[in-house]
């Protein structure tokens, strides 16, 4: 039972929160004591909430997860883990990582809090609704960058905001590709919204994501205020890094199958797991040494 509550609990999706260190990053407080701590309690939260997200969702995609090809091996649809257990699980996990925000500051229990609403609402019912299900998913992404400017009370550049923002949707977006294609004539057995998103209507909204990402990341590096705090337009040449990122996983997306699961995709890809290392090790060289 512990084994199968701990994958239900998905700890390889906690990578996600590395999205938090975005704005601890980019205002040159990563190295710092107290603030590496406090960081490091927003991470803990956001990995707690979403444990119990995950629990609920699978509570209650059960029957469906059933239907899937990969998905009804999950220990609760396979009934390997008892759907009543999961969902007291679920709500001592979502309970006590909200708690944990307040206690670090009532700005990260503000976003916590908002955090678990919009994923309770997603798994109860907006899941099913066309486009709104995907930007519940990005909404996810985009709240973890703000909570690590809240923790730390940091400025956090319009600019940078929008990439994330464009970044989220294009993940969600590809991840919704990734889906419809695995599932085929299947798919409207599993989730009936997927039969109204068709290859091609994805495709188009995945490019206008692709360079909405790109631009917005570039005139970030680039914009007076980054410049002016940085001391150097030195940025600028993380973007390639950026590029060949967001055309791998387009790669990856179109000609693997991938997309599935943002997080396995980076971590079973070489090049686009080494363009992530060499991406940050760039960008920190560049804003502190």
């Amino acid at each position: 039972m512990i084994r199968a509550l701990l994958a239900s609990m998905r700890p390889w999706q906690w990578s996600k929160n590395v999205f938090v260190l975005a704005a601890p990053m980019f205002g040159k407080r990563m190295f710092d004591g107290p603030d590496l701590f406090r960081v490091a309690l927003a991470l803990g939260s956001f990995s707690i909430v979403s444990s119990g997200v995950y629990l609920l969702n699978d509570v209650l995609d059960r029957e469906r997860d059933r239907e899937h090809p990969e998905k009804r091996n999950r220990p609760i649809a396979s009934g390997a883990l008892s759907a009543g257990f999961a969902l007291v699980v679920a709500g001592l996990l979502a309970g006590g990582g909200v708690t944990v925000g307040y206690l670090v500051s009532a700005g990260l229990g503000w976003i916590l809090s908002l955090y678990l609403a919009i994923q309770v609402a997603y798994c109860v019912r907006l899941k099913q609704v066309v486009l709104v299900d995907v930007f519940c998913i990005a909404s996810g992404f985009v709240l973890r960058v703000l909570a690590g400017a809240v923790v730390l009370d940091l400025y956090l550049s319009s600019w940078l905001i929008l990439t994330t923002i464009f970044l989220s949707l294009f993940l969600a977006l590809c991840k919704r590709r990734a889906e419809v294609v695995l599932l085929e004539e299947s798919g409207e057995d599993h989730r009936e919204t997927l039969r109204e998103y068709l290859p091609g209507f994805l495709d188009q909204v995945i490019a206008v994501t692709t360079a909405s990402v790109v631009l917005c990341y570039s005139l970030y590096t680039l914009d007076a205020r980054t410049v002016a705090e940085f001391g150097t337009r030195n940025l600028v040449f993380t973007v390639p890094f950026v590029i060949f990122g967001i055309f791998r996983y387009l790669f990856l997306v179109h000609l693997r199958r991938g997309g599935a699961s943002p997080v396995i995709t980076l971590v079973k890809d070489p090049p686009l797991l080494v363009n992530g290392v060499a991406w940050t090790l760039f960008a920190v060289a560049i804003l502190y040494f």
